[in-house]
C-alpha cells in the first residue's frame, strides 16, 4: 500500500496548491487507487510534474533528478531490482564509481530509505538520494524493462509447476493478465511492450524449431523476439483463454477479442488464430482509441480539410474514402464520426469488426455466417431512424445500391471503397449497377488517401534536394491548380531520414504516420461529366478546375513542411499528373532500380494490413 506522504499535503496546502478540504478525499483515493498522491493530483490538473518536483526539493532538501539531457545505461537499472524498484518506489538513474544516483518518488517513506540504506551497504556503495518526477520514473522504467530481459527472468521459471489458470472475462486488467504463472507473464510481457512500441499489430509465427514474434510499426513488421517452439501450445493456449475461444480447437481459424487497461487506458485487442503446417499462429491487432483524434492530427490540411468539413455539414450525401488496404480508412472514418458526434443526432454503424467503440454511437457488427451482411444490415439501420450511418465498407452492388438509397432519402452516409483514386469511385459505383442519375444528387464527396511515414522530429536530417528529387518536386508544384498554390509553404523545408535514428524513435528514424490526401466534390460541372461520357480525362479536368490535389501533390507538400520525406513519399504514392493536357502517368523513382525494390508501374505500394495512423 502506497504511504500517505502527510508532510507534502500540508505543505501544498500551504502554498495553496490544495485546499485542505481535499486531504482526506485524496488520501481516501490513494487507499482505493493505489497510486502516489503526485499522480493522482497531476491527472486531476491541480499541480504540474516538474513544478511538483520542484516543491518536493525544497520540502525535503533534496535535489533534483534531472534526466532529460541524461544518457541512460540499462546496466544502472540492474543495481535494483525491478521488483523493489516498483514496490518502493525508488529507481538509480546514474553510478560514478562508487556513487549510485538513485530517484524516490516519496521520501517520507522510511522504508523506502531503509531499503536504499541496506542496499548502500551491501554493495559497499554511497547512495545519494534526489526528487525524481513521476514522467521521469516511468520513462526509467520503460527504458531498464527491455522485451528479452523480461521474457528470460520468466523462461527461468518455465519448469515451476503453474498455479491454476485465471478465469478471465472480455475486461482483463493488466494485473490479472501479469500472474506469477511463467506463460501467463511472457504474454504479458509482450503484449505490453507492443503497446508501449506504438505497434498496431503483434505476429506469432512458429516455424519448425522456433516461435518468432514481430510488431508492425508504422506499417512495418519489425523482429521482436524468438522463443523455444515447444512454448507454443501454451502460449496459443493462453491467447484464447484471454480471447475467450475453444482452447481444444486447433484445426479451424478462430477469431476473438479482449481488452485490457494500460497506463490507465483501456486498449482492445482483436485476435485472429491460423492454423499451420508448423502450429497455430496468432495475430493480434491493437486497437488502442485515441480520445483527441481529430482530422487536422492525422494530416487533413488545406483546401482538402475545408471540403471535407464543409460536406460534413450537409444533412445527407455520400463521403466515400476509398484506398487499398492499409491506408488509414477506418481511422479517417472514426475522426469524422467524432466529429460528428454531437447531442441531438442517432449515428449507427455497420463495420466487420467493430475496431473502436466510441461512446454515444451505435455501433454493429457484421456476422455474414449467420446471413447478417451489410445489405441487410443497413435496410435494418434505416428503421432504426438515423441521422447519420456508418457503413464499413461497399462490397457489392446491393450495397452500394441501399447506401445510394439511404443518401437519397436524408441520410448523410459514411463508407470506403476499393479503388485507386478519387476519380475511380464514380466508374466504380457505376460497375456496381449505380444508376449515373442518382450519383450527382447523392455522391458528395470522393476521397482518396495513402499513409506515410512520418520523420522523427529528433532526428531528422536537414539537407538539400538533388537534381532528380528538385526536378518532382518542381513538376508536382508547376502541375498545382492556381488555388492550391497559395497552400505551397513560403519556407520549403527538405529533410532526410537519419542513417541510424535515435532512442525516441528506436533506431527507426520515423515515428508516426500521416495521410495524404485528395478529395473530389460533386460539382454541377462534374455532374455533367458523370451524366455524359464518364470520361477519365474530363473527371480529372473538372478535379483540376475545382482545386484538387493529387494525393501525389498532397504529399510534396508534407515533404516541404518537413513532415516526411521525398523517398517516403515515392515509396507509398505514384505522381499522377493533374494537368488538362496530360494523361495519367506514373514518374519512375530510383526504387524501380533496386532488385526486388516497389514498383511504381503497378500502382501504388501499400502496407498488407489496415493500419491506423499512430499519431
Amino acid at each position: 500500500m502506497k504511504k500517505f506522504p502527510q508532510a507534502l499535503a500540508d505543505y501544498l496546502v500551504a502554498e495553496k496548491v490544495i485546499p485542505k478540504e481535499t486531504l482526506s478525499r485524496l488520501q481516501e483515493e490513494m487507499n482505493q487507487s493505489q497510486e502516489y498522491l503526485g499522480e493522482i493530483l497531476i491527472r486531476e490538473s491541480l499541480i504540474d510534474d516538474l513544478k511538483l518536483r520542484a516543491l518536493k526539493a525544497k520540502l525535503y532538501h533534496l535535489p533534483e533528478a534531472n534526466i532529460a539531457d541524461l544518457k541512460i545505461d540499462r546496466e544502472v537499472g540492474k543495481e535494483i531490482s525491478a521488483d523493489v524498484i516498483n514496490f518502493y518506489g525508488i529507481i538509480p538513474f546514474q553510478r560514478e564509481a562508487e556513487i549510485l544516483r538513485v530517484g524516490i518518488l516519496n521520501p517520507e517513506n522510511f522504508d523506502a530509505l531503509e531499503a536504499l540504506k541496506f542496499i548502500g551497504e551491501d554493495k559497499k556503495i554511497q547512495i545519494e538520494k534526489y526528487v525524481i518526477s513521476h514522467a521521469d520514473f516511468s520513462k526509467l522504467l520503460r527504458e531498464y524493462s527491455s522485451l528479452k530481459s523480461e521474457v528470460g527472468q520468466a523462461l527461468e521459471n518455465i519448469t515451476a509447476p503453474e498455479g491454476p489458470e485465471l478465469k478471465l472475462n472480455d475486461k482483463v486488467k493488466i494485473e490479472e493478465i501479469t500472474a506469477e504463472a511463467p506463460i501467463t507473464r511472457i504474454v504479458a510481457v509482450v503484449v505490453r511492450h507492443a503497446v508501449e512500441s506504438r505497434a498496431s499489430d503483434i505476429h506469432i509465427e512458429p516455424f519448425e524449431d522456433k516461435i518468432r514474434i514481430r510488431f508492425r510499426v508504422d506499417g512495418v513488421l519489425q523482429s521482436a523476439l524468438s522463443l523455444p517452439k515447444d512454448l507454443l501450445p501454451a502460449i496459443v493456449t493462453r491467447v484464447k483463454i484471454l480471447a475467450n475461444l475453444k482452447i481444444d480447437e486447433a484445426r479451424l481459424p478462430q477469431d476473438g477479442r479482449f481488452s485490457t487497461h494500460l497506463e490507465k487506458r483501456k486498449i482492445d485487442f482483436r485476435v485472429s488464430i491460423l492454423p499451420t503446417k508448423t502450429g497455430e499462429k496468432v495475430v493480434m491487432r491493437i486497437l488502442d482509441p485515441i480520445a483527441d483524434i481529430s482530422l487536422e492530427s492525422l494530416g487533413f490540411m488545406g483546401r482538402n480539410l475545408a471540403v471535407i468539413l464543409r460536406v460534413m455539414d450537409n444533412p445527407f450525401g455520400q463521403i466515400l474514402i476509398t484506398g487499398p488496404t492499409g491506408s488509414g480508412k477506418s481511422t479517417t472514418l472514426y475522426a469524422m464520426l467524432a466529429k460528428l458526434n454531437v447531442e441531438g443526432v442517432n449515428i449507427t454503424t455497420l463495420e466487420d469488426p467493430v475496431e473502436y467503440f466510441v461512446e454515444g454511437v451505435n455501433q454493429s457488427q457484421v456476422h455474414e455466417e449467420i446471413g447478417f451482411t451489410f445489405a441487410n444490415g443497413l435496410r435494418s439501420i434505416l428503421r432504426q431512424d438515423p441521422d447519420i450511418v456508418m457503413v464499413g465498407e461497399i462490397r457489392d452492388g446491393e450495397t452500394a445500391a441501399l447506401a445510394t438509397q439511404a443518401a437519397l432519402t436524408g441520410h448523410l452516409v459514411l463508407s470506403t471503397l476499393h479503388t485507386n483514386d478519387a476519380i475511380g469511385v464514380i466508374p466504380r459505383l457505376v460497375n456496381m449497377g449505380v444508376e449515373k442519375y442518382l450519383l450527382a444528387p447523392t455522391l458528395s464527396l470522393a476521397m482518396g488517401q495513402r499513409l506515410l511515414r512520418r520523420l522523427c522530429p529528433s532526428c531528422r536530417v536537414a539537407d538539400k534536394p538533388n537534381v532528380g528529387e528538385k526536378e518532382i518536386i518542381d513538376k508536382a508544384l508547376a502541375q498545382l491548380p492556381k488555388q492550391a498554390k497559395a497552400e505551397v509553404p513560403e519556407e520549403r523545408l527538405f529533410f532526410r531520414p537519419a542513417k541510424e535514428g535515435c532512442k525516441k524513435c528506436g533506431g527507426k528514424a520515423y515515428s508516426g504516420r500521416v495521410a495524404i490526401v485528395e478529395a473530389l466534390e460533386m460539382t454541377d460541372e462534374l455532374e455533367k461529366v458523370v451524366l455524359g461520357s464518364l470520361s477519365e480525362q474530363a473527371m480529372r479536368r473538372e478535379a483540376f478546375n475545382q482545386g484538387m490535389m493529387s494525393m501525389f501533390q498532397d504529399g510534396i507538400m508534407k515533404v516541404l513542411r518537413g513532415v516526411t520525406s521525398l523517398a517516403e513519399l515515392l515509396q507509398v504514392a505514384q505522381m499522377i499528373s493533374t494537368t488538362v493536357a496530360d494523361e495519367a502517368t506514373p514518374i519512375k523513382s530510383e526504387s524501380e532500380k533496386i532488385p526486388g525494390g516497389p514498383s511504381l508501374e503497378s500502382g501504388p505500394v501499400v502496407a498488407d494490413k489496415e493500419q491506423s495512423f499512430g499519431v
